[in-house]
């Protein structure tokens, strides 16, 4: 430093000293200047203040010497103690200097730029909050020096700070949410800490209201929550802990739909239990606020619906998540936009109409909090329905989904068809304004071998069938047409041309006036899976029609698929499957009402019943015999079995008629069993086991049932000889008249078919039907 230049009012031993390189010469220099200073403000001059601080900041603090800039720091604290409570007047002059030196590449003259700050803001006290952004900035960069000297300097300055901001009621809010917005996102350890510091310091102060602007942080509080270390984690537990409380003390004035969808974001493994723990607080303090977001926070939500666990807190957490947003679904939802617009104000100007929710769970974080502005007027909160709609059947369709997931989406799909009836249909050919309605349908199809999933899919399913919706016209369609068009039922389901979205249908199926057409369409697109995947009819066929008989009546099941069936053209699939209908209707407890309907024929609905049937089961020999024994029409069963000489007696044949004879002794056939003590008006049943035996080889089952026809009381009664054209005297002559005959030839048409069928099959194959 060039000494001849003119420093005064500083005398040439001032400017000497606080050029030396040893500290106790600067300090010696310092006390000069503070005695100098004092005078100057017993004078009241200000011009002279204002002129050695100048001097002190430009050739000493920001000199190249680094002796020079440690002389300046020291001279501008003495500067600082001499003006006391009037430092206020000069502190952008003291600070600025002093900041600079903050980045000074000499760790020891970082830390007297720490010492002389202190000194300054520990005078001015109050008086240096005007000031408080350039001072956080500045301790922001030292919280992270690699100096420990340094560093502990910095916290000795940071705690001063603290302790003014605590006692002061004139900090600047306003002023400094934006550079702790900006801040927050350090990903230093240590800079980190300073800022959940800062932030725990604020929120207890009582003046300050920092819940107001937490919107504008909360983002960067759960990156600092997900970082390596265990402690910054717990400390930013404790500050989320603390607004957690005070939004539940005033959940009034909190900006719940600002922040929901930075919950969603936060929804990986380190945070996510805080971040569930938040979401369902937000759904149950703000309500149908956080609607527009449904989609956000179920992509959040379902996943951890399937946990295990060693993360048992947050799959609870999720579950009450899920379980509080589902009641915010309600009958209100299913109104059309224009009621909604009648029945509520308009949102406020800059209100976007529809929430941003990457429901890919790809979303940028910084557009997502500059664009999430919602207005909390409950009245004006919409659905996303189509949005929720897709996340539910990504859900459904991922192979990766758990069991507990899928399960909650199908409650979902159940719940928002229950409430929105109107909005949510199964039709494919629906408007725009439903174009959810095939994702839904495709979702609800997609059963799955896990029993629980199939029985809420089940549950969906009933419901959609039985609904009042489907029984309305097609005027919803696409096309408007106002004609009602027939439903078409494809010829077969092998080449998978069920098509959804383009079948013509009625409103009602032709065979189950009960239901509705999403009904039929659900029947045909079922037995189309069984065609498809065998396994799935031979491991959960026989619970899942079952289970369909329980949610809808049993007669709507068998006499829908008995009228598919009829136009099946893969005969096989049609044998094997009216051969498992045949099986569940002879054994399966829910189908107790269906077998006592049938087993009279007194009515008309029961006969025409029996006919549908009738006509399916011809697929299967043995199967349309043990219906005419359900039936009691024994005279048609023993028609049928004559006819069996004609038929292709294959060993899968026999092990049918084995099957048989077995169901005869069960208790499903008591009836039958006790009318063999009635010779004289059952002759056509003895004569119809007595073919049954005929047909079976010597083996188990033919011993079984000759065993039973050997009890049968006085032989002799069975020679009957009647005049064809004179009735049989029968209890059952009350029955509305069935034409047997027309019924024979159908079988006869079908077993035909069947035959053409089994010879092409044989022709193209190496493995024929073994042959008895």
């Amino acid at each position: 430093m060039n000494t001849d230049k003119d420093f005064s009012p500083l005398t040439p031993n001032i400017v000497r000293a606080l050029n030396d390189k040893l500290y106790e010469k600067r300090k010696v220099a310092a006390l000069e200047i503070e005695k100098l200073v004092r005078e100057f403000v017993a004078q009241n001059n200000a011009a002279q203040i204002r002129h050695v601080i100048q001097i002190l900041a430009t050739e000493f603090a920001l000199s190249q010497h680094p002796h020079s800039r440690k002389g300046g720091l020291i001279g501008l604290a003495a500067c600082s103690i001499a003006l006391g409570k009037d430092s206020g007047l000069y502190l952008k002059e003291l600070i600025d200097p002093v900041l600079t030196c903050f980045n000074d590449s000499d760790s020891r003259l970082r830390y007297y730029a720490c010492e002389a700050l202190y000194n300054i803001v520990k005078v001015a006290r109050g008086a240096v909050l005007p000031h408080f952004n350039v001072l956080f900035d500045g301790l922001s960069k030292l919280a992270a020096d690699p100096d420990p000297n340094v560093k502990s300097g910095s916290e000795l300055l940071d705690r001063l700070l603290k302790d003014i901001v605590t006692e002061s009621n004139k900090f600047d809010l306003v002023a400094f949410v934006p550079l702790l917005r900006e801040r927050i996102y350090s990903n230093n350890q240590y800079a980190r800490q300073f800022i959940i510091s800062w932030i725990h310091v604020l929120e207890s102060v009582p003046d300050i209201n920092l819940l107001d602007y937490l919107p504008e942080f909360l983002d960067g509080l759960f990156q600092i929550l997900g970082d390596s270390s265990k402690e910054i984690r717990r400390m930013c537990e404790v500050v989320l802990g603390e607004f957690l409380k005070e939004i539940k003390k005033n959940p009034s004035s909190v900006k719940f739909a600002e922040m929901a969808n930075i919950l969603v974001v936060h929804s990986y493994d380190l945070i996510q239990f805080t971040s569930m723990t938040w979401m369902r607080e937000f759904i149950q303090l703000a309500g149908r606020v956080v609607l527009p977001y449904s989609s956000g926070i179920l992509t959040a939500v379902l996943p951890c619906l399937s946990y295990d666990d060693r993360k048992k807190s947050t799959k609870e957490a999720a579950s009450a998540c899920n379980h509080s947003l589902m009641k915010l679904v309600t009958p209100e939802d299913d109104e059309d936009d224009e009621e909604s617009q009648t029945k509520s104000s308009p949102p406020s100007d800059g209100t976007p109409s529809k929430k941003e929710g990457d429901l890919n769970g790809k979303i940028s974080t910084r557009s997502l909090i500059c664009s999430v502005l919602c207005s909390s007027d409950r009245s004006a909160v919409t659905l996303d329905l189509d949005g929720i709609v897709q996340v539910l059947d990504r859900h459904l369709h991922d192979s990766s989904t758990g069991m507990m997931t899928r399960i909650a989406v199908l409650k979902w799909l159940y719940h928002l068809y229950i409430k929105t009836p109107r909005k949510v249909s199964i039709d494919g050919i629906l408007n725009m304004q439903c174009s959810s309605t095939q994702i839904v349908y495709a979702a609800i199809l997609k059963l799955e071998y896990l029993s629980q999933v199939i029985l809420k899919d089940l549950e969906v399913l009933a419901e959609i069938a039985s609904s009042p919706a489907g029984q309305t016209d097609a005027s919803g369609s696409c096309d408007n047409s106002d004609s009602k068009t027939e439903l078409h039922i494809p010829g077969g389901v092998r080449d998978g041309t069920f098509d959804l979205t383009g079948s013509k249908v009625t409103d009602l199926s032709p065979s189950t006036p009960s239901m509705n057409s999403y009904f039929y369409k659900f029947m045909i697109n079922l037995l189309k899976r069984f065609s498809l995947e065998r396994k799935l009819l031979e491991m959960r066929g026989a619970f899942i029609i079952r289970q369909l008989c329980l949610l809808l009546h049993a007669e709507n099941i068998f006499h829908s698929m008995a009228d598919i069936l009829l136009k099946e053209e893969d005969l096989k699939f049609a044998s094997t499957m009216v051969q498992t209908l045949n099986t569940i209707l002879l054994t399966s407890a829910e189908l107790f009402q269906l077998r006592n309907q049938l087993k009279d024929l007194r009515t008309q609905e029961s006969c025409a019943l029996f006919c549908c049937l009738y006509r399916s089961w011809c697929h299967n020999p043995v199967a349309t015999v043990s219906l005419c024994f359900l039936t009691q029409n024994y005279r048609h069963a023993y028609d049928l079995i004559q006819k069996f000489g004609d038929l292709e007696v294959t060993v899968d044949f026999l092990m049918e008629v084995d099957k048989l004879v077995q169901l005869i002794e069960s208790p499903i056939f008591t009836y039958l069993r006790l009318q063999l003590l009635d010779v004289e008006h059952n002759p056509y049943l003895i004569k119809a086991l007595y073919g049954l035996l005929m047909l079976l080889p010597q083996s188990q089952a033919f011993q079984l049932l000759s065993h039973r026809l050997s009890c049968v009381p006085n032989p002799e009664l069975m020679r009957t000889v009647e005049d064809p054209k004179a009735p049989v005297k029968d209890k059952r002559l009350a029955q509305p008249h069935i034409d047997y005959s027309e019924l024979l030839q159908h079988f006869d048409r079908v077993q035909s078919k069947h035959l053409e069928v089994r010879h092409q099959r044989a022709g193209r194959s190496e493995h024929p039907d073994r042959k008895l």
